[in-house]
């Protein structure tokens, strides 16, 4: 039987993407054929991985620009973009063949507010900073900060994606930053497995 992203999607807004998530997955697994993009191959697991892991960072982003560091094959990125049409995104990864995969489901999908940039976070130098930055799993919150904390605004947040609470990490993290952590409630997902710690430059 087919299994389609709109079987699991809630909200009406996000069922209205449903076909561009499913053209999305259907690229990813016909990439991972060749290229290993992604350990996970079962659709369901994609979808709930995947889309409905990176939809749920969608009431955190501020602003209007958005830097996803370390986003892999698209993800936070790609979905969001594709919920946020009225947000700038630059999805940015030091591995080209991921980058070459987001430059083509960008291109895919028409999402002219998505740049695909190949660079590593602390050596990316785009001449100004971003509203949000956004990270899933990529390090600790302590050197998370160190790779790309530079590139939040002042007023600006950075919105790491984590499994279960960061203890260990949240204290080990330094000033000048503030933090915050939300849990996220990802459908398919057991509640507590997924947190995000928004970050802030105190005062």
């Amino acid at each position: 039987m087919s299994f389609n992203c709109k079987q699991r999607l809630e909200t009406p807004e996000h069922q209205a993407h449903a076909a561009q998530f499913d053209l999305l997955l259907a690229e990813l697994e016909r990439w991972n054929c060749k290229v290993n993009l992604t350990a996970i191959r079962d659709r369901r697991e994609m979808v709930t991985a995947h889309i409905l892991d990176s939809l749920a960072a969608q009431p955190l982003l501020r602003g209007k620009t958005v830097l996803d560091v370390g986003t892999g094959p698209g993800f936070p990125g790609l979905p969001l973009a594709i919920v946020e049409p009225d947000r700038e995104f630059t999805l940015l990864d030091s591995n080209n063949k991921k980058i070459m995969f987001v430059q083509h489901v960008a291109g895919l999908l028409g999402l002219d507010n998505v740049t695909a940039v190949k660079g590593r976070g602390e050596d990316y130098a785009p001449g100004h900073r971003f509203d949000t930055v956004i990270a899933r799993a990529l390090a600790a919150l302590p050197r998370l900060v160190e790779i790309a904390g530079h590139h939040v605004r002042e007023d600006g947040v950075f919105v790491a994606l984590k499994g279960r609470y960061p203890t260990t990490e949240l204290e080990d993290l330094t000033a000048p930053w503030s933090h915050e952590v939300e849990e996220l409630n990802v459908p398919g997902l057991e509640r507590g497995t997924r947190h995000a710690v928004l970050l802030r430059r105190a005062g």
